[in-house]
């Protein structure tokens, strides 16, 4: 449904269908047979809880049609192989990629579901051989499988984030090959990204996994910024204040999801940023 209540504030999503999917999309319809630009990414780029984000706001600011082909949780999977998604980036004039997670995506270890990314299907021989102990029938999300093979035992789960970034890396180059426009990366999150070799202090957990990082380091954000046309940081900054959920729309259970996605003023800098970069 596009309306949805949180407490006692209503927020519309206005969701919309392109053909070839089933995927809902955060409105409004754009023809896709116009000029346009397209925003792709996660939660964050769909707007979860936030009025006008930040493909609104570029839209806005350069007078131009953006379309926002965001999905919650989404990794590269639903990115590369969405028939509507793949006809929108053959299409488009620009594209901003808004950096997915390593985690929610089909690999040597394990396969998710393929719109959505987030849901664990099932584990491979593989895995299943590097860790017998576990029964993996107990888990439906991939930040709950992730968070209890972490804490299981770091030297074997090493092996798994290790194939994580391999095939991230190599889908996001694939993913900038493939598509022709110039394509703009975006970091949207509540941290910056780790620097390479350091512990990630987004790792999963048994309570679950933090939306912000997700294996993506910096050596692997500047790995896809070398093909890329630019790499965008947004993150909050020491002078924002102590609020970061102020001007979201959420329900009361919703707090701990809201404080873990960034709120109105990273989108508004996000979009302004962009907005030069695609003039």
């Amino acid at each position: 449904m596009s309306y949805e209540t949180r407490g006692a504030m209503p927020l519309d999503y206005d969701v919309v269908t392109y053909r070839g999917s089933s995927l809902q999309f955060r409105g409004p319809r754009h023809d896709l047979d116009r000029p346009f630009l397209l925003c792709l990414g996660g939660t964050e780029t769909f707007g979860r809880f936030i009025a006008n984000p930040f493909p609104a706001q570029i839209g806005a600011r350069l007078g131009r049609p953006v379309v926002n082909m965001g999905v919650p949780n989404a990794g590269l999977d639903v990115m590369l192989n969405d028939p509507a998604i793949t006809q929108a980036r053959a299409r488009a004039s620009a594209v901003v990629l808004q950096i997915p997670e390593a985690a929610n995506m089909s690999n040597r270890f394990y396969t998710v579901h393929p719109r959505r990314n987030d849901r664990f299907i099932k584990a491979t021989t593989l895995l299943r051989t590097i860790f017998p102990e576990v029964d993996f029938t107990e888990f439906h999300f991939t930040g709950h499988l992730l968070g209890h093979l972490a804490a299981l035992s770091a030297d074997r789960f090493a092996l798994v984030r290790a194939e994580l970034c391999t095939a991230w890396l190599a889908r996001m180059r694939r993913m900038l090959t493939e598509t022709t426009c110039p394509v703009h990366l975006l970091w949207l999150a509540t941290r910056p990204p780790v620097s390479s070799g350091r512990p990630d202090a987004s790792r999963p957990t048994p309570a679950g996994w933090s939306p912000a990082a997700g294996f993506v380091d910096r050596r692997m954000l500047d790995d896809a910024a070398a093909t890329a046309a630019s790499l965008t940081l947004t993150v909050p900054g020491p002078d924002d204040g102590g609020a970061p959920t102020k001007g979201m729309f959420h329900a009361p259970q919703e707090l701990r999801a809201a404080r873990a996605l960034p709120g109105p003023l990273l989108h508004d800098r996000a979009a302004a940023v962009l907005a030069s970069l695609l003039k």
